[in-house]
């Protein structure tokens, strides 16, 4: 039987709605809302939310069911769900199930009938806010909301990393072997790698740089994953030592911050982060706008990088750092997701430069020569985005 449920703010404002999914007792997270119009699965999978109870802004949530094939990761890791509208009759030929049966399996708290417009425009407003989704009804304390206020996502990416290494054979002969260095990363990553030839070891964040180097790799894949990037030192630290050994390194998400931090540059919370499939990204050296699938609350300050780090892709909107390429070690790096289900698929020529990298490495290798990095397609201009006090 549903049950009328309030989603409260740690500002004290709080929005009704009424529950499905798992019982729910109460649930608190960081409330973040994304903008997709398709693609919910894969954000439902995604590790990167962990710790979050995510918002939808569009509408309709649950219309196509669940279908396994497009998950992310087997396990859910966001603390809640919120929609405006639940359907409950899914209608598609891959469907497996409906999105309630699905929560009260993997045990995750929904929520539906909330007015996801006026949540959303508030969070844009005031910033990402922590929340609770509680069958408690109001009035709400205000040592209530000063323990709301008190949550902190903590161990993000210990929680989702997996345990042991696994590997995967690559879609047809194996050209290249590629480390994914998996902070919480997206099943597609893997799927990109396989289908252009390379076998993949997923190691866990834990792994050390000399595990890593024992594999021989062609090149390095750093994922995408949840939580402040500044809170895994030790991480950083093996990816310093990797970065100095000229094996090609990409980048994405996480993995773009984790690498600047490595590298010498700063990060920091942005006032709402960037969620969502549909956010304009220019590349610097070619002028080109892309329409980018994007997951992310922090962001890597431009003008804290040093000389070697040139920023080649910037958000048109907010001027915030997209990309960069490292001119003294083999390296790029972006913020966006290239792999992106359900898209847009704009950017995933970016798996096509990784390949030209390894490439390049693999035959100086072989002609025990140094190593230099190839430019990017296209040109090279050069910039910076702008900070604009976008940080808390």
């Amino acid at each position: 039987m549903e049950k009328t449920v309030y989603l409260l703010l740690e500002n004290g404002e709080y929005f009704e709605g009424k529950s499905f999914g798992a019982p729910l007792n109460e649930a608190a997270g960081e409330a973040v809302f994304t903008t997709g119009m398709t693609g919910y699965l894969e954000t439902i999978t995604d590790p990167s939310y962990f710790g979050q109870i995510v918002i939808q802004t569009f509408p309709m949530i649950g219309n196509y069911g669940v279908i396994p094939q497009d998950f992310e990761n087997r396990e859910v890791y966001l603390s809640a769900y919120i929609v405006k509208e639940w359907c409950q009759d899914p209608s598609n030929f891959r469907s497996r199930g409906r999105l309630d049966t699905f929560f009260k399996e993997r045990g995750v708290p929904a929520a539906y009938g909330i007015d996801t417009r006026r949540l959303a425009k508030r969070i844009r407003e005031a910033g990402v806010m922590n929340a609770r989704l509680t069958e408690k009804k109001p009035p709400f304390s205000e040592e209530e909301l000063e323990e709301l206020r008190g949550f902190c996502i903590k161990n993000a990416v210990e929680t989702v990393t997996p345990k042991k290494m696994r590997f995967f054979h690559a879609e047809g002969a194996a050209e290249y072997r590629v480390v994914l260095w998996d902070f919480g990363a997206k099943r597609n990553i893997e799927r990109e790698l396989t289908k252009r030839g390379c076998e993949v070891a997923d190691a866990p964040a834990f792994t050390t740089a000399e595990e890593i180097l024992a594999l021989h790799p062609d090149g390095i894949m750093l994922s995408n994953g949840p939580g402040n990037p500044e809170d895994n030192p030790s991480v950083i630290e093996e990816i310093r030592k990797v970065s100095e050994t000229g094996i090609p390194v990409f980048g994405i998400c996480l993995g773009h911050q984790l690498f600047a931090l490595a590298r010498g540059g700063r990060t920091c919370k942005m006032r709402y982060g960037h969620r969502g499939a549909n956010h304009p990204v220019k590349d610097l050296q070619t002028g080109r706008v892309y329409i980018s699938s994007q997951n992310h609350g922090y962001e890597v300050l431009s003008s804290s990088l040093p000389e070697a780090g040139e920023v080649t892709f910037v958000n048109v909107n907010d001027h915030t750092c997209e990309g960069i390429t490292w001119h003294d070690v083999p390296a790029f790096t972006v913020q966006f997701h290239p792999e992106a289900c359900a898209g847009p698929k704009d950017t995933e020529e970016l798996f096509g430069r990784f390949i030209r990298m390894m490439r390049a490495y693999k035959a100086e290798k072989t002609e025990g020569e140094g190593y230099e990095t190839p430019p990017a397609d296209g040109a090279a201009k050069t910039g910076r985005g702008e900070d604009e006090g976008l940080c808390h």
